[in-house]
């Protein structure tokens, strides 16, 4: 558990200031709202989170990004990669893949602990 928690910490204490930035928002409240967004195409929403917030934060082509990538991945190719926000590095694109790869992760790991509990029980 010590491990996984401090594997979130690590990419969640990237900096992104560039992207949040052009959101127009604090690059805090940027990566929760990816990290919101991959969640809530699992299926796993928090009550203390205003969801409006996401199409706020996320412009319709990032979206359609993350999704792509959280969803399918392996339709996920170096074309689309390039394409992504051209005006950013690559360092700020891979670091928004790495949050999308976290937070997939995460939610996995939920159902997993999930599924486990329901089969002891």
């Amino acid at each position: 558990g010590h491990l996984l928690d401090e594997k979130f910490r690590m990419v969640d204490g990237l900096q992104s200031s560039a992207m949040a930035k052009r959101q127009g928002c604090e690059p805090s409240v940027f990566k929760r709202g990816i990290w919101n967004y991959i969640h809530c195409m699992f299926g796993i929403r928090y009550d203390d989170y205003d969801y409006a917030e996401v199409n706020q934060l996320l412009e319709r082509m990032l979206k359609v990004y993350i999704k792509t990538v959280t969803c399918y991945p392996e339709k996920t190719n170096s074309e689309m990669f390039d394409r992504f926000w051209k005006q950013f590095k690559h360092s700020e694109k891979v670091h928004v893949n790495l949050l999308i790869l976290e937070a997939r992760m995460q939610a996995e790991l939920l159902y997993a602990l999930q599924a486990i509990t329901q089969y002891m029980i």
